[in-house]
């Protein structure tokens, strides 16, 4: 099949709202692919290829633009072979490679294709078939119940493969689809929730437990073999050695844990910043590089969901929790079962003064709902917000194509500080998140009525709009960590907006010296 015809699904998508328009579409065009096409088609249309993430930066694709072609050529299979080749393509001169193979590809590609080629391969495509709408075209366009589709996905680990087996095998083979040991599955995550009080109020009886701010793994042992995997299914087997050792003294054979790994302080025993976690764990130098931090690679475990031929994703946390702690020992996550809210405040308080970023409260009877986002288990942090100045703004893609999006955040400079960005104001990052339908619209009329200048990226509405600073927002952040990034060596940890200040003028946003703070405390 030609690329092209995806890319048509892909807009055709993005241009309608509702979800059942969308699972139609996809649907559509599943039906037609040949079964060697289907995983890349899945890998495209979602965003996520399966070759991960390329490593190809905005400037790069720059540099390899071409004329359109004026007809289509590429095909599928032809788009997902150069996506191997380039990310696998590595080292010393990588970048002049992999320019001159985009530019090769870019050459044969219509501007429809070459705009969603620059979004793909940069990793910034939003056009509104994620997982969830993929997962029930998939269902549809092979005629098998959602439920054994999302259920296939969730022990199989990877949306692309079950749809694969589902479009060109039957129902038996995707319910034949199981918890097997040494192949990731998709991890069970959290809600969120104002309070432990609150959380215990609608769950009641849970287990409060410390949320470490590391690294998720899931670990995969069976006999002497240990896998490792991320939150998003990618092998790290080789860059967490410690883990696999300790993971073998284990009395159990064959398991299956969720956890989280971090970096601690030798000498205070206190976490270290997350970047400096996620920095070592994630290296691409391999083991070495980890094991080189003064031995101080931890795993806490926080679920099991197979122990000894046995799965345990069904069964609810009063039985997976005891089994957990019997089997890891001092490796286990600290915690408390109680329905009583001052000890569940009690844990948070724990955590928080131990470094930690807050807690996870889990209820009781509930199973591991593996690749969801349940209400079952809720996550409990200090919210702190900040009021800055937006300095410039990113036209967004896909659904937010014609939309000014992505903002470029400022904190005010003070007598002492760094180089500023501009105008008396330091960047301290960037969000998308938290942005409304009505957000949008307004902010794209405001700060186009504020615009100095536009630098373009590949055409018209594609780059960044430098704006005049005095648009006060309140961003609602996690926190800050170090960054040599930004002037003023910090950045904001998951940042989004929670309203605008009009109220405010830029003057009144919040000092670099507070942002900077907020690190150091």
């Amino acid at each position: 099949m030609l690329f092209v015809e995806v890319v048509a699904t892909s807009a055709q998508v993005a241009g309608v709202s509702g979800r059942s328009d969308k699972r139609d579409a996809l649907a559509a065009l599943l039906r037609r692919l040949e079964p060697q096409e289907i995983e890349p088609a899945v890998g495209f249309l979602t965003g996520e290829p399966r070759q991960g993430r390329i490593g190809v930066g905005w400037r790069t694709i720059a540099s390899a633009e071409q004329p359109p072609a004026a007809e289509p050529s590429l095909t599928i299979d032809e788009i997902d072979e150069v996506l191997t080749v380039l990310a696998g393509t590595a080292g010393t001169g990588s970048a002049g490679r992999k320019q001159e193979l985009l530019g090769a590809v870019l050459a044969r590609a219509t501007a429809e294709e070459s705009a969603f080629l620059f979004q793909l391969v940069g990793g910034g495509l939003r056009q509104g078939a994620l997982a969830g709408v993929m997962t029930d075209a998939v269902a549809t366009a092979s005629e098998i119940p959602a439920t054994v589709v999302r259920r296939a996905i969730m022990l199989g680990g990877r949306l692309d493969t079950v749809a694969r087996i589902a479009l060109t095998e039957d129902r038996a083979a995707v319910e034949a689809v199981a918890l097997e040991v040494g192949r990731p599955v998709q991890p069970m995550l959290a809600s969120t929730a104002a309070s432990v009080t609150e959380a215990l109020a609608e769950l009641g009886e849970s287990a409060v437990e410390w949320k470490l701010d590391g690294i998720r793994i899931q670990v995969h042992r069976a006999g002497d073999e240990v896998t490792i995997y991320t939150r998003n299914l990618n092998d790290i087997t080789e860059r967490l050695p410690q883990v696999a050792d300790l993971v073998r003294t284990f009395p159990g054979s064959s398991f299956v844990l969720d956890g989280e790994a971090l970096v601690v302080d030798p000498a205070s025993g206190r976490p270290v910043a997350f970047q400096d976690s996620a920095s070592g764990i994630r290296s691409d130098e391999g083991a070495g590089t980890v094991e080189a931090a003064a031995g101080s690679v931890q795993p806490f475990f926080f679920d099991l969901v197979h122990l000894d031929g046995r799965d345990l994703i069904d069964e609810p946390v009063s039985v997976r929790r005891p089994l957990l702690a019997d089997l890891t020992g001092a490796s286990c996550i600290p915690g408390t079962v109680t329905d009583q809210a001052d000890a569940g405040e009690a844990v948070l308080a724990s955590a928080l003064a131990s470094g930690h970023e807050g807690v996870v409260v889990k209820a009781i009877g509930s199973p591991y709902l593996a690749g969801r986002r349940g209400k079952a288990w809720r996550k409990v942090k200090p919210v702190h917000t900040l009021d800055l100045v937006v300095l410039a703004v990113e036209w967004g893609h896909g659904r937010r194509t014609g939309w000014l999006s992505n903002l470029h955040l400022g904190a005010r400079a003070v007598d002492g500080s760094p180089a500023t960005t501009r105008d008396g104001f330091v960047m301290v990052g960037k969000t998308f998140k938290g942005l409304t339908d009505d957000l949008l619209r307004w902010q794209t009329e405001r700060f186009l009525a504020l615009a100095e200048r536009e630098d373009q990226w590949s055409g018209p509405q594609t780059g960044v709009v430098w704006v005049q600073p005095e648009q006060v927002v309140e961003i609602a952040l996690d926190g800050v960590q170090r960054s040599t990034r930004y002037p003023g060596g910090v950045a904001l940890r998951f940042a989004r907006v929670v309203r605008y200040r009009d109220d405010k003028p830029p003057e009144e946003a919040d000092p670099i010296t507070t942002v900077q703070a907020m690190r150091a405390g």
